[in-house]
């Protein structure tokens, strides 16, 4: 058993909505993109906030006893809020002071910090931009065999920071529905609207649909977790 147990337990337990935290208060996991001029390109900031997301949840840190295990259990019993924001420079450097996990894929890094309340994140990350965490598309070319592949629907047009958030569910809801407790590399890829309908039709694969709170209708499937 991991931190993941519960997202499991909803998970493989065919839960299509989660309750509202019990005690009303909205907690997320902050995602950190480094982003500096010129930054590096779309998918391997994806693939590096999938890792991070992850990553911190499979920390040792996050398991019972662990300094972070009441932060991280109380976050993952609810909804797994996550908001990504954008630093570089000193920004960013603050930044890796915080408690967390930076994963790094190829020139790209993002930090996912531990959960906790919204209103509540610490001065170096309230002062980082949300909005306009935006990347052109690129050409990364098919997923390298072996690994899980993050296929995004493209058709929705999500900006990166969403797309951020959302491939981070994905690593978590595969960790957790796959019992992996090692981190695996993922590989993050768009699927185009004929693509995306081949994929949906697999019942294996693993699903994100969205709380709907930005950019897309409640219960969108944004992307899918699928095997190698």
């Amino acid at each position: 058993m991991t931190i993941l147990e519960p997202i499991a337990r909803r998970y493989l337990g065919g839960a299509r909505s989660i309750e509202p935290e019990p005690d009303g208060i909205v907690r997320a996991m902050p995602i950190v993109l480094r982003l500096e001029r010129p930054p590096a390109a779309r998918t391997p900031v994806l693939e590096a906030a999938a890792g991070a997301a992850l990553a911190l949840c499979l920390d040792p840190r996050a398991e019972p006893g662990g300094e972070w295990y009441d932060a991280v259990r109380t976050w993952v019993d609810a909804r797994i809020r996550k908001i990504a924001r954008r630093a570089r420079g000193a920004h960013w450097a603050a930044v890796e002071q915080l408690p967390g996990v930076t994963v790094t894929v190829g020139d790209a890094q993002a930090r996912a910090l531990v959960p906790g309340p919204v209103d509540e994140v610490p001065r170096e990350v309230a002062r980082l931009q949300i909005g306009g965490t935006d990347l052109p598309p690129d050409d990364p070319g098919p997923p390298p065999p072996g690994v899980p592949v993050i296929w995004i629907n493209a058709a929705l047009g999500m900006t990166t920071g969403k797309a951020a958030a959302q491939v981070g569910h994905a690593a978590m809801l595969y960790a957790a529905a796959r019992g992996i407790t090692e981190l695996p590399r993922f590989a993050v890829r768009d699927a185009d609207p004929d693509h995306w309908a081949h994929l949906v039709a697999q019942e294996s694969s693993v699903r994100v649909r969205d709380g709907g709170f930005t950019e897309v209708a409640p219960g969108t499937v944004t992307c899918l977790a699928v095997d190698p």
